[in-house]
């Protein structure tokens, strides 16, 4: 049995509200609201970013899955901002987390299905007997232009994942994975922020992959939607999973669990990876989970669990992600929104 050992989530206290960021380009909040499925997002505190993310979610999978680090043998972080162009993200967590030096240390890029990557690298390496334990993590301070749409979704939050096999809490039955040459979305080297295909990111990127990966998977398990409790996709928007869901069976109330997104926005790497956390810290033994992953350029991986006797040993030994979600919330104006995501830039 191999699988999920450890799972832990972060979310920054901050937030915004799609209305206010409506309000600040003179666009009819309702509308967006109404369009987008999303309320408001988390905004990353001005000393937060990818690693600090991926290190207060490393630290939750440790404390349920409560293990030594040093025999955790390969930490993978998928990001689309990591704070380096250069240094790795990860030898700096590693330090924090106690883990190495004799630790192999990646960090991933694929849009926002970096997390699902580093996971699924992370279980490959266990599978194969290369080493006890892999931790594979998924964090985002993503980015959205001044005035674009992305700047209503865009936002912040990570999930880590360790795989092993003992005392594993979800097991890994199936993976697959669906990738093609599709640019819907891209950031050159040294722009700040991404650019997008406008319509073009549904149909020929997000739901083509998206059900690609999940109508190969449900061929491969020779099982159909009804068979699982639970079933989670990337979040872009709000609107964007529940229609892939509908296309594919599944039912709202699968779906419901794992859809944060108009509370949270769209974390990027994090954002299927948080919605399984989020399935994992609720799920009971046997129940069965469905996750597929999306990031543009493009591609999708995706997963079944099944939930063991375990989980219920662990899931109150961290934080849940509802309590990242719902308490202690700050909310910001858009001048300190601006301030935050150092989005004034000033003429040298």
């Amino acid at each position: 049995m191999i699988g999920i050992v450890g799972f832990g989530a972060y979310l920054p206290r901050y937030r915004i509200k799609a209305e206010t960021i409506a309000k600040q380009w003179g666009m009819d909040a309702n509308a967006i609201i109404r369009g987008l499925q999303l309320n408001e997002k988390t905004v990353p505190g001005q000393d937060e970013d990818t690693i600090t993310i991926s290190v207060a979610a490393a630290k939750n999978a440790l404390l349920r899955a409560q293990i030594d680090p040093q025999d955790i043998g390969a930490l993978y972080i998928g990001s689309e901002s990591h704070p380096y162009a250069v240094k790795p993200s990860g030898t700096i967590v590693i330090d924090a987390l106690g883990v190495g030096p004799h630790v192999h240390v990646a960090s991933y890029e694929f849009a926002c299905k970096a997390g699902s990557e580093a996971m699924y690298v992370a279980y490959s390496l266990v599978k194969a007997g290369e080493m006890k334990y892999a931790m594979g993590i998924g964090a985002d301070t993503s980015q959205g232009a001044p005035g674009d749409a992305l700047e209503y979704s865009a936002s912040a939050g990570g999930a880590a994942f360790i795989m092993g096999s003992e005392k594993v809490v979800a097991e890994i039955l199936f993976t697959h994975s669906y990738t093609s040459d599709t640019p819907d979305f891209w950031r050159r080297e040294g722009e700040d922020y991404p650019r997008h295909g406008g319509r073009f990111t549904g149909d020929p990127a997000y739901f083509k992959h998206v059900m690609g990966a999940a109508n190969a998977l449900l061929e491969k398990s020779k099982m159909k939607p009804s068979d699982f409790k639970y079933a989670v996709f990337h979040m872009p928007n709000g609107k964007f999973p529940q229609e892939v869901g509908k296309r594919l069976g599944f039912t709202k109330e699968q779906l419901e669990v794992g859809w944060i997104v108009p509370w949270m926005g769209n974390t990027y790497s994090g954002s299927s990876p948080t919605g399984l956390a989020a399935i994992l810290d609720v799920a009971k033994p046997d129940d069965m989970i469905f996750m597929v992953s999306f990031g543009s350029g493009a591609g999708s991986d995706g997963f079944i669990f099944k939930v063991t006797k375990e989980i219920t040993k662990v899931q109150n030994r961290a934080p849940k992600l509802k309590d990242y979600l719902d308490k202690d919330k700050i909310y910001l104006d858009y001048g300190e929104y601006a301030k935050f995501r150092k989005k004034i830039k000033l003429n040298e």
